[in-house]
């Protein structure tokens, strides 16, 4: 009985040793074209990350010389950044690539098995197709968030407003951004959710200081007094390297309530606005209050006629 199983077996083989190894053979084939495939697809990528990161490079440094001011910012932290979003957007695509290429592959293997593909890609698009109307915001955020990525519209630090969360970024995923606000809390924001953002810290920032200066107080010594200050503080020299175009008069911006606002404007790093701005304000109060020139106080409301008799 054994021998006649064996002779059995051996019948099968040789009857069908051919389509065996043929088989065999488009199985490697297949698998030997899907790991070069994927290979080639991931040094493509590659390449397009680095080329992003060098077209953005050299679009910087030509911003950079064509603008009337001199642009301090960290051209290391810059380009840094710009590798670090490269790399996200490159290992994204080439995941995607080898879910793609390896599912085909795998679809394929079956085929040379006997096994019938078309119910097995009949459902798979059923359910794709069902996975996509049932995740259309899980879609709607990571296509959200690789245009983000790709367009560079903030990242990692950046201080941002997108509505209802304005703060610091301190994540960025395919998915959410993570916001810290000025309170402490954290934000966890669908990028599928942000219609606009304001970033605040790209490429450069304006410091805003407004100055009520006395209705009474003569304006042109007023301004000599103020371009003195802010030439001053322009110079200082712990605040020089953080500061792109010196302070500048914009002139008065407002009359009413017996004061006559000024307003000054100095443009800095991103990011340095605000302890720009705080510094300014605190120069700007000395050196006023040294030349005797009179900050406005907001005026009283007028008594009524019974407040004389009441008091």
């Amino acid at each position: 009985m054994p021998r006649v199983q064996a002779n059995a077996f051996v019948e099968w083989f040789e009857a069908n040793s051919t389509a065996f190894v043929s088989g065999l053979i488009n199985i490697v084939i297949i698998v030997v074209v899907a790991l070069v495939l994927r290979a080639i697809v991931g040094r493509v990528v590659d390449q397009l990350a680095r080329r992003m990161v060098n077209s953005r490079e050299r679009i910087d440094k030509a911003k950079t010389r064509a603008a009337s001011r001199v642009v301090k910012q960290s051209e290391e932290s810059r380009g840094e950044r710009q590798r670090q979003r490269a790399g996200t957007i490159a290992s994204v695509l080439k995941s995607v690539a080898s879910f793609v290429i390896f599912g085909i592959a795998f679809v394929t293997i079956l085929g040379q098995f006997g096994i019938n593909i078309g119910p097995i890609i009949a459902s798979a698009g059923v359910l794709g197709l069902a996975i996509g109307f049932g995740a259309q915001s899980l879609v709607q955020d990571f296509l959200s968030g690789m245009f983000m990525m790709v367009e560079d519209q903030y990242g990692v630090g950046d201080v941002i407003d997108v509505g209802d969360a304005v703060g610091t970024v301190e994540a960025v995923t395919l998915r959410i951004t993570k916001i810290r606000d000025l309170n402490g809390g954290l934000w966890h924001v669908r990028n599928g959710e942000i219609m606009r953002v304001c970033n605040m810290n790209q490429d450069w920032a304006n410091a805003v200081v407004e100055l009520p200066l006395d209705y009474t107080v003569n304006l042109d010594q007023a301004k000599a007094v103020i371009q003195r200050s802010i030439d001053e503080f322009a110079d200082n020299p712990e605040f020089a390297p953080k500061i792109i175009e010196r302070p500048n008069i914009s002139g008065v911006v407002g009359i009413g309530n017996g004061a006559v606002t000024v307003r000054v404007m100095v443009t800095t790093q991103p990011g340095d606005q605000w302890a720009m701005g705080r510094e300014l304000r605190g120069h700007l109060k000395g050196s006023l209050d040294a030349a005797g020139v009179r900050v406005a106080y907001p005026l009283l409301p007028a008594a009524g006629p019974g407040a004389a008799q009441s008091g």
